[in-house]
């Protein structure tokens, strides 16, 4: 009898420290910072009206009361969040104490919505991304509005969500590539710290909880070891690895999109095609589809067909999107024949001196009025004549294309899926200085992983400042430019 209820009084012990594992646990009572300390500049976090507050130099704020002196390895955490203007900030999990500057133990989510980055750095990466593991760049929340961040943290994976919307999916490698300097920036078991960014950031906190999780077995790593150093390479360089040219075609859905890009750690823009005779052609059907798109995890994105696409929308309703990009793949002729390039039966080429001519008349006048920011499919040719690629591209038509585009500063797209443009002319759009997108267009559900985007990448050299990023509202092209009223050709 006394064996059956000391056995019993162990079931229940087990049970119950079981059962309030699997609970949340409030780590800010919402009136002081009880369980918390900071070591370097611990006056730069303090509780007003109720909310902890991340303002004044830099510092951070390390848990380490309650369950466990707060070390933690598996756990879910949640936290409502609000940033003022310009502000960072970030939560970092599996760390330890340190005396002073950013740490180097555990991986930071970062909190990030409009700040800039400070002197010649520009800061790029937004909330929700893992710091220099994988990145996101696109916005997801607002300045001066309460969101959730939450994360799930599982042996060798953490998943990161904003609103309740995956943006990071990472399952690290055993053995991952790390610059020297971060070698300890994996998973373990550690401390949950918050950052105070600087004396120009301030962040506020209303609930932080936390939800302990029982071991379990590692996550198999669903990409290569090469593609996992080649993107972590990427992400620790600052460089935004995004494919701003997909569409939802070829049995592609947003759902697949999103799942292919936090497994890749590419983030997308999608669009839909917009103009005439396209899925989209006028202000009611264009806002239709940016409502069903408005809260996923891509950037959104125009592709403007033809060179009517002007006369159709108004400049309110393109400005919804993030980004406006077109071709010069859609155009007519001194004859009267409008063309569409990748169809061979739509193209008519009597004299190809001419032809070519013709083209960069095109883009010397079009692209002078059409407010677009990226230009893309670039210095592509109808099938007629693309064996005459480098002869028909010469020296002196390569530089008309790269004087239009820095004088309506317009972005050059490298294109993975036609391997455009070449490498001789991306590296005269580079000495002149334009910026660079990369891009698939792709026709079905495969998108890749931008090969032939990331091998120029390299080749040319490019770094972070080389690269378009979507402008603010106020600065978009189609609101400085507006749209005409009409255009011809």
């Amino acid at each position: 009898m006394k064996i059956l209820t000391i056995l019993s009084g162990l079931i229940f012990l087990v049970t119950s420290c079981q059962n309030k594992s699997s609970e949340w646990i409030e780590l800010f009572n919402g009136k002081d910072l009880s369980g918390w300390a900071a070591i370097e500049n611990p006056g730069s976090f303090n509780v007003e009206d109720g909310l902890l507050v991340a303002d004044g130099p830099r510092s951070h704020l390390f848990y380490t009361g309650g369950f466990n002196n707060g070390v933690f390895h598996n756990f879910e955490l949640k936290a409502q969040v609000k940033t003022a203007p310009h502000s960072n900030s970030g939560i970092i999990f599996h760390t330890q104490k340190q005396d002073r500057g950013y740490l180097l133990r555990g991986y930071e989510v970062q909190i990030n919505n409009s700040y800039e980055g400070d002197g010649d750095f520009r800061e790029l990466k937004k909330t929700g991304s893992l710091y220099g593991i994988r990145n996101v760049y696109y916005p997801t929340v607002k300045d001066d509005e309460w969101f959730e961040l939450s994360f799930k943290v599982v042996e060798n994976r953490v998943t990161i969500f904003v609103n309740g919307t995956k943006v990071v999916d990472y399952i690290q490698p055993d053995d991952p590539w790390r610059p020297k300097n971060d070698k300890w920036q994996i998973f373990s078991s550690g401390l949950i710290a918050l950052q105070c960014h600087d004396k120009n950031s301030k962040v506020y906190f209303k609930s932080i909880q936390v939800k302990p999780l029982p071991k379990t077995a590692k996550f198999a790593v669903p990409v290569s070891k090469e593609w996992d150093t080649k993107i972590t390479k990427l992400c620790k360089e600052n460089f935004p690895v995004i494919d701003f040219h997909v569409h939802l075609k070829g049995g592609l859905s947003i759902e697949q999109a999103c799942e292919n890009s936090v497994r890749l750690g590419i983030n997308y823009g999608i669009a839909p095609n917009c103009g005439l005779k396209f899925p989209v052609t006028d202000d009611q059907s264009l806002n239709a589809y940016l409502d069903t798109v408005q809260r996923k995890p891509i950037f959104r994105g125009m592709q403007a067909e033809g060179r009517e696409w002007v006369t159709l929308f108004s400049p309110e309703a393109v400005a919804r999107f993030d980004y406006v990009f077109t071709d010069a793949m859609t155009w007519t002729d001194h004859k009267g024949r409008r063309m569409r390039l990748w169809m061979p039966d739509e193209v008519f080429v009597d004299d190809e001196q001419q032809f070519m001519d013709e083209l960069l008349d095109k883009i010397e006048s079009e692209f002078s009025k059409e407010p677009v920011d990226i230009y893309v499919n670039p210095t592509f040719l109808p099938e007629k004549i693309a064996a005459k690629y480098d002869e028909l591209w010469t020296d002196k038509r390569i530089d008309r294309l790269v004087a239009v585009l820095v004088k309506n500063n317009i972005a050059l797209e490298i294109n993975s899926r036609y391997k455009l443009p070449s490498e001789k002319i991306l590296r005269k759009a580079k000495d002149a200085g334009v910026k660079f997108t990369f891009g698939t267009n792709n026709t079905g559900a495969d998108l890749g992983q931008l090969d032939y985007s990331l091998e120029m990448k390299e080749k040319l050299g490019l770094t972070y400042k080389d690269m378009f990023m979507p402008k603010p509202q106020n600065k978009k092209p189609v609101l400085l430019k507006g749209l005409p009223d009409q255009i011809t050709g």
